[in-house]
């Protein structure tokens, strides 16, 4: 197999910040909203070229919500802009409501997700925000892998009719998919072909699934990675594809174990092609302070992380086919 390289690390909000510049170009009824982190969310370019599209609201989320919904009544196409805990934990009833509920044309981008946060702890550090937007019907969920995945993203959600929650995070994180890519809504994405297990992953375990991938290939082990970027609609044909070859899962995710793509993963499986299943996905917990590449190892969702849940649900299935 092809080995996957970087010359360059970059943040995925920073992705956010350049394809929403772009489409302001591009689009007249792109509007942008932020909850007084411009700077922060990467809002700047959007703001100082079109500011007569941009509205910064101040720290009152639930209002931003309330005219995001307000706007697409005239035919815009709002982006709200915070961090994730305060994109959704913060302000769900007006996204269920005034959003969801009613079907409105809002895109929910939501940055520093996840443990990735880093030293501002768990009170940030939301890890649940997946399944709560992925329960909401008709609600969109995309988690990006890195710049230009996020910078793809942005662009192509504004092309979709309905609401959309849009994931991804403040650190610098390599970066290795296309710079031409096209984005397609509920279309995962194969980086490795293999027979032995399948590795699914989104936002910034994907890096790591590759990684993994690599050293189990060393070690005589053929890994299947698929990104899954998409959580909801989920590529439910792309993990059927994958597991009828392989016959073992394991799913990788910057997310509580419950609710996340492991969770949505687990049920298709469970109606549509039983097997063999781990989950590498933060185990109900909060998070808490420290650096994002200590946190990651420290809860499990790092490289080695991955390699030993492979082996071990290749030994579960090993198990299964004796019987």
């Amino acid at each position: 197999m092809a080995k996957y390289t970087y010359t360059e690390k970059k943040d995925t909000r920073s992705g956010f910040g350049a394809g929403l510049s772009e489409l302001g170009k591009k689009n007249p009824k792109v509007v942008a909203l932020c909850a007084d982190l411009t700077g922060s969310l990467k809002m700047d370019a959007f703001a100082k070229d079109h500011p007569e599209r941009f509205f910064q609201v101040g720290i009152a989320e639930a209002n931003m919500i309330g005219i995001a919904a307000g706007l697409t009544i005239g035919g815009y196409i709002p982006f709200t802009g915070t961090f994730a805990n305060f994109s959704t934990g913060r302000v769900y009833d007006q996204i269920r409501q005034s959003v969801a509920y009613s079907n409105k044309n809002v895109k929910i981008c939501a940055s520093h997700a996840g443990l990735t946060l880093g030293e501002d702890g768990a009170t940030h550090q939301i890890l649940e925000d997946i399944g709560l937007m992925k329960m909401l019907p008709g609600m969109t969920v995309i988690n990006t892998c890195d710049f230009n995945q996020t910078k793809a993203a942005t662009i192509a959600i504004a092309s979709h009719v309905g609401p959309v929650y849009l994931r991804f995070g403040r650190p610098s994180v390599p970066i290795f998919t296309p710079a031409d890519q096209v984005f397609e809504i509920g279309k995962a994405v194969t980086f490795y072909e293999g027979t032995d297990v399948s590795i699914f992953a989104t936002g910034h375990l994907v890096w790591k699934a590759i990684e993994a991938a690599e050293a189990l290939k060393e070690k005589g082990i053929s890994a299947e990675v698929i990104d899954f970027h998409t959580i909801k609609p989920l590529d439910a044909a792309a993990v059927i594809r994958s597991v009828k070859k392989t016959r073992c899962v394991v799913t990788a995710e910057e997310h509580q174990m419950n609710g996340g793509l492991g969770d949505s993963i687990a049920q298709l499986l469970a109606r549509e092609y039983p097997c063999a299943l781990e989950m590498v996905a933060v185990k109900d917990s909060f998070g808490e302070s420290g650096t994002p590449d200590d946190l990651m190892k420290k809860y499990g969702l790092d490289t080695p992380d991955i390699i030993k849940a492979a082996e071990k649900v290749i030994a579960r299935k090993m198990v299964e086919i004796e019987r």
